[in-house]
Formats: C-alpha cells, sequence, structure tokens
C-alpha cells in the first residue's frame, strides 16, 4: 500500500523539523538524532523527509536508508491511530494467540506490519507483553487487553471505531 505524504499539510512540522536539521548539521553524529526527530515529528520516515535529511546533511540516501533499515525504531509506514500489538511469546502462543492475530488481520484488511489506508490502525507481533499469566493478551495503544478470544476482536475493533 502506497501512503503519499502530504507537503502542505505537513508545513509547519517541515519547518520546525528542517530549523531542527540547521541547528544539529555540524553535529558529529547528527544523522541518528535527525531520523528520530523525523519519526517523531511525522510518526514515520517519509521518503520526502529522508531527501531533506541527505540534503542537509550531506549524506547520501543510500547511507541514510541503511542506517534506518538497521534500527526496528524507525518505520517506512506511518502507524496508526490505534497500534495494535497481539502478544506471540510462548503463553500467548499456547492459548491461541497466532489465531486472535489472524482475526484481526481479517477483521482489518492488513497483515501483521501494516496500517489501514484511512490511519487509524496498525497490527504488530510483540514477543512478550508481561502479563502472561493472562494470556493470551493484547495491547492497544498502552492499553491492555487480557485472556482475548477470537470472538473478542470484532467487539474490541467496534469500540475503538
Amino acid at each position: 500500500m502506497e501512503y503519499t505524504f502530504d507537503l502542505e499539510k505537513n508545513k509547519d512540522k517541515l519547518t520546525e523539523y528542517k530549523d531542527f536539521l540547521k541547528m544539529i548539521k555540524a553535529t558529529n553524529g547528527a544523522l541518528m538524532p535527525a531520523l528520530q526527530k523525523a519519526q517523531e515529528l511525522f510518526n514515520y520516515l517519509p521518503k520526502e523527509v529522508l531527501k531533506i535529511v541527505s540534503e542537509e546533511l550531506r549524506i547520501p540516501l543510500a547511507e541514510i536508508y541503511g542506517v534506518a533499515t538497521f534500527y526496528a525504531q524507525f518505520s517506512f509506514i506511518p502507524k496508526g491511530e490505534n497500534q495494535i500489538s497481539v502478544c506471540l511469546g510462548t503463553a500467548c502462543y499456547v492459548k491461541g494467540a497466532q489465531a486472535i492475530l489472524e482475526e484481526f488481520e481479517k477483521e482489518l484488511g492488513i497483515k501483521q506490519g501494516e496500517t489501514t489506508s484511512d490511519l487509524k490502525f496498525s497490527i504488530n507481533e510483540a514477543r512478550c507483553l508481561g502479563d502472561c499469566s493472562k494470556a493470551p493478551v493484547v495491547m492497544i495503544n498502552s492499553t491492555l487487553f487480557p485472556l482475548v478470544k477470537k470472538k473478542d476482536v470484532k467487539k474490541i475493533l467496534e469500540d475503538l471505531r
């Protein structure tokens, strides 16, 4: 799925970002803070913003992509307003978490790692959400949903819509 970065809609953020780049451009190791700030401001790393980084910091685009793809904290896909993390750690997996993940995918029409076209939902798998006694668990934004069953998915999504 292709996402279009709206330059006009993000004009104020782009101005803030360019000012930030000017402030850090003489600093050794400026690329990581530049990417982190872009992720924070835009919720992902749009190619248009990476071109600005390349021009402002005088770093080849290939090198920027090399760094950005190495670190899991960076995304080239916008994150949804509601970020769904389905735990696939051992306790959750044994209690049916894979079927729950697949039900979220089916209901939203996207796969794990993707975002809906309206930018309302993203689905990701997690290795452990730290509440194994209540497996399977799902975290949406910062809210933990314990003892989730496949039949609960539709209701959870309805409540979020």
